[in-house]
């Protein structure tokens, strides 16, 4: 889905088309992510875009609180993250977020690490994004030397080992592969709960968002109207999804009954505002730039998870069954993200672009 062109066969079954991908050569030493991060407009003197209080209005997220410490997997060196979260903190009267204090830390995972313009404003949405979500967790900024697979799981297993890290957003993924079973080991962890972009490319799975140990986030589109607030929620033309090819359907989509996933593994979990159009102001050097993508709902869900409690995949799909289901998601029924039918439709309880939609809780 990111990386090199894959074939792409279609199975006619009955009705339904499943998709059986061959990978060639395409192996995990091959893999290199990519952040599904999209600039929307012109780089401006002040912030353009859904604000802080209105992105906690909308999704029903209170103004403070946050727990623990969320960690950012990135990739490449930032060397002026901090100077940025400042800035973007004075703007919406955010808590303060520095070394000093002790609420921002980077690790990097080299000792000399180059830097990367994309990767860049990839680490500032994430940093900044999950500050405004959750002002009173620790941000750990954990950088990868390089998006190869290898470095991302050593950056991975680093923040793993932190006894202090509650939640872990990857905000970047490629294309599937076939030792990806094997190394699910990594997202085991029942004090940590990770979160991945599902991808920017429109219908099909993708890693690690396919793994079942990873809550998979999909992409929205949000109509605002001129006093603020949401005249409609569909489901973003961008947003990944869909059946994993190796990983088989865990326990928590088996009880729920997901139609036509053929007992595989399907993506996303839940969803979270995506689309550039309707997007986040983030700033960086001076310059406030409105930014969209998968990529900004993995770091918000991840700082989602701190300021409550339950946020994993075993009570987001026993919460979505339950009668009262409309208390935990809004449930996203309209848009699609391809020309492939029942796959690419948007539909009442799980569809494979915004899975049970988007939150309205903080506690599953």
């Amino acid at each position: 889905m990111y990386m090199k062109k894959i074939i792409i066969i279609f199975i006619f079954l009955g009705s339904v088309f499943l998709p059986s991908f061959v990978f060639a050569s395409y192996h995990f030493s091959n893999f290199r992510g990519k952040p599904p991060i999209h600039i929307y407009g012109k780089a401006s003197k002040i912030p353009i875009g859904i604000m802080p209080s209105q992105i906690k209005k909308i999704y029903n997220l209170p103004e403070n609180g946050g727990h623990g410490t969320i960690a950012i997997i990135g990739a490449y060196e930032d060397s002026s993250i901090e100077k940025d979260l400042s800035d973007f903190s004075k703007q919406f009267n955010l808590p303060e977020c520095t070394t000093k204090n002790n609420c921002l830390e980077k690790h990097r995972m080299s000792a000399v690490i180059k830097t990367d313009s994309n990767w860049n404003l990839e680490t500032t949405l994430d940093v900044e994004w999950a500050h405004a979500i959750a002002p009173q967790a620790k941000i750990l900024l954990v950088e990868a030397t390089t998006p190869s697979g290898v470095n991302f799981l050593n950056a991975i297993d680093y923040a793993t080992s932190r006894k202090d890290v509650v939640a872990i957003s990857m905000s970047w993924g490629g294309s599937e592969f076939p030792e990806e079973i094997s190394l699910d080991s990594h997202f085991q962890n029942t004090n940590i709960i990770f979160f991945a972009s599902s991808g920017d490319n429109g219908t099909g799975a993708s890693w690690p968002a396919s793994s079942p140990y990873v809550v998979s986030v999909g992409g929205t589109t949000l109509s605002i109207n001129s006093t603020g607030n949401v005249k409609k929620e569909t489901a973003w033309s961008g947003s990944g999804g869909g059946i994993s090819a190796y990983e088989k359907e865990p326990d928590y989509q088996k009880d729920y009954s997901i139609t036509k996933n053929k007992g595989y593994r399907a993506i996303p979990d839940v969803a979270y505002n995506a689309d550039p159009v309707s997007g986040f102001p983030i700033i960086r050097n001076g310059i406030w730039r409105t930014v969209g993508g998968t990529s900004a709902g993995a770091p918000q869900w991840a700082a989602i998870s701190t300021l409550g409690s339950g946020a994993n995949n075993i009570n987001f799909y026993k919460d979505k069954a339950s009668v009262k289901n409309n208390n935990y998601f809004t449930d996203i029924t309209s848009g699609t993200n391809g020309d492939c039918g029942y796959f690419c439709d948007a539909r009442k309880h799980y569809d494979y672009i915004t899975g049970l939609g988007t939150p309205l809780t903080v506690n599953f």
